[in-house]
């Protein structure tokens, strides 16, 4: 009868989604109301505001939560971010959260940071550790540059592995309800490399027009991000993840979705036909 009693318990608890509005997160919570979970988004316009710079919306957003994914915005690499982690889960930990799955960035030395401090938290844990969005060209910050017909980065010709964020999402939500993902790093990639300038000769196969490629110096990137009237903190994230993190020291693939979820990632051709079907990357003739 006891056992029987905290499984009812158990299926009562909330799921929080910290970034549930964000690209991984909003699929995260859809995902998790699928199964029937109850699923509370953490975000500054939720009913239950959670704000990363405001500590005091932290244990509303925490009340009878049994697990969360923790999404930090905008990147874990962002200087104060580990201070943050820590902070929030502190206080998840004593107000009885049981798990942890952590969205994390491949080679960037201030996640790894965050990683060590859920993996020292006392509950399970998981690490969803990612590369390059595929979904930075249709709905993130080289949108714009795809519509334009020209992705103009400072990127040398180095491959990235680039990761649909649905793998990312379904990893998170095993990690988050099954058994068997405690303690366990997913360094999660799509099943091959690509330059940037293999990304815009995809896009544009399946787009049916020519996107280019435009490698540009780092300075005039940065003073362009500058300009655009970027955020500090986005304009610091651009550079730095060109600057230090595309720098060869995350060219290979791995096999964290295959380990979490038994299957093959999401192809780069796939999701850019996917997304040329929608329309997204139309332009007004």
């Amino acid at each position: 009868m006891k056992n029987h009693s905290e499984n009812q318990n158990r299926t009562r608890q909330i799921t929080l989604v910290l970034g549930g509005t964000g690209k991984t997160g909003r699929r995260v919570a859809d995902r998790l109301a699928d199964q029937g979970i109850e699923t509370r988004i953490g975000a500054r316009s939720a009913d239950i505001p959670f704000d990363w710079n405001d500590c005091s919306t932290w244990d509303a957003a925490l009340a009878g939560v049994d697990a969360v994914y923790i999404s930090y915005a905008p990147d874990l690499a962002i200087p104060g971010a580990a201070e943050s982690i820590q902070s929030f889960v502190d206080r998840a930990v004593t107000r009885g959260v049981r798990r942890l799955v952590l969205l994390s960035g491949r080679g960037e030395a201030e996640a790894q940071r965050c990683e060590r401090i859920i993996q020292q938290s006392g509950v399970e844990w998981t690490v969803v550790r990612a590369s390059w969005f595929n979904q930075n060209f249709s709905e993130g910050e080289f949108l714009g540059m795809v519509l334009d017909g020209a992705i103009t980065l400072p990127a040398a010709d180095i491959p990235e592995p680039f990761v649909d964020v649905n793998d990312i999402a379904d990893v998170a939500v095993a990690a988050l309800t099954g058994d068997g993902h405690h303690g366990e790093i997913y360094e999660v990639t799509g099943p091959r490399m690509l330059t940037f300038a293999e990304v815009a000769r995809e896009i544009s196969k399946a787009a049916g027009r020519e996107i280019r490629f435009n490698r540009i110096p780092g300075k005039a990137f940065a003073s362009a991000v500058t300009e655009s009237g970027a955020p500090k903190d986005i304009a610091w994230l651009l550079n730095y993840l060109f600057d230090t993190v595309l720098d060869g020291r995350n060219a290979f693939v791995c096999d964290g979705v295959k380990r979490a979820l038994g299957r093959e990632p999401i192809d780069f051709a796939d999701y850019a036909r996917r997304i040329a079907a929608t329309g997204r990357w139309k332009v007004a003739a």
